[in-house]
């Protein structure tokens, strides 16, 4: 049923116009009448508190509840692809007035390039005004759950860190779609978990660029199924890329 009513919104100007706003209200609704839980958030009230900019790196499939969460206080611009989803997630997120920058870290300066190197200065500006960024590392496409290299290269050059979080509900719909996407029922218990933060040094490259990927892999995974476990949820497992070769 959602997935059906999804692709309607995505093909009509008008359900879209419709479509975002019941998406932030939805997102409201859950916020509000959940009980959420929030572990191991110290590190991020402390950057918050003392206005130091990181990056938020989360799985495309936990996006929902973020802009609800994340404190007025601290301006962020969330990187939103290029693809007609992110249109969809830009429009709703603009509601909390949250920022956005469209284009696709993993993808600059590569043949197909959209808005990647347009993307990747938005998001070095905002940071370098300490301010924060948002990554979906297995955005826009997938792989399910396998970071690219975008994240830890920003971080890179930004010289800042990158702090992993993801969300989980007890009561939750599961959507088939590529990334599994995970939507909070209204009234259920919810946890938030953030992990400790990533650092990459500013002469990392190549296999140290790798590490640092596999730790944001491993860091966004753990904490996923951190929040799944506290839920007593079914897990969702990352995709299969064995068969697909490394990730780029």
């Amino acid at each position: 049923m959602f997935d059906d009513l999804w692709r309607r919104i995505r093909k009509s100007e008008t359900l879209r116009s419709i479509g975002c706003w019941l998406i932030a209200q939805y997102i409201r609704l859950a916020w509000a009448t959940g009980r959420w839980e929030i572990r191991n958030a110290n590190t991020a009230e402390r950057y918050w508190r003392e206005g130091k900019p990181f990056i938020i790196g989360f799985w495309h499939g936990r996006l929902l509840i973020l802009p609800a969460m994340w404190p007025t206080s601290a301006k962020i611009s969330m990187l939103i692809s290029m693809h007609r989803d992110g249109e969809l997630i830009a429009r709703a997120i603009g509601y909390f007035g949250h920022g956005t920058v469209r284009g696709s870290a993993a993808k600059a300066g590569s043949a197909k390039d959209r808005g990647g190197v347009g993307a990747l200065r938005g998001m070095l500006k905002a940071l370098k005004s300490k301010e924060y960024v948002g990554i979906t590392p297995d955005g826009p496409r997938g792989p399910r759950m396998r970071a690219t290299e975008g994240i830890v290269t920003v971080a890179r050059m930004a010289g800042v860190p990158i702090l992993p979080c993801s969300f989980s509900a007890r009561s939750r719909v599961v959507l088939s779609t590529w990334d599994r996407f995970v939507l909070p029922l209204p009234f259920s218990r919810g946890v938030i978990v953030w992990g400790e933060p990533i650092f990459v040094a500013r002469d990392a490259e190549g296999p140290a660029l790798e590490t640092a990927r596999l730790a944001v892999e491993a860091g966004l995974n753990a904490v996923t199924n951190q929040a799944d476990e506290i839920m007593g949820v079914t897990p969702v497992e990352p995709e299969d890329v064995l068969s697909q070769g490394a990730v780029a």
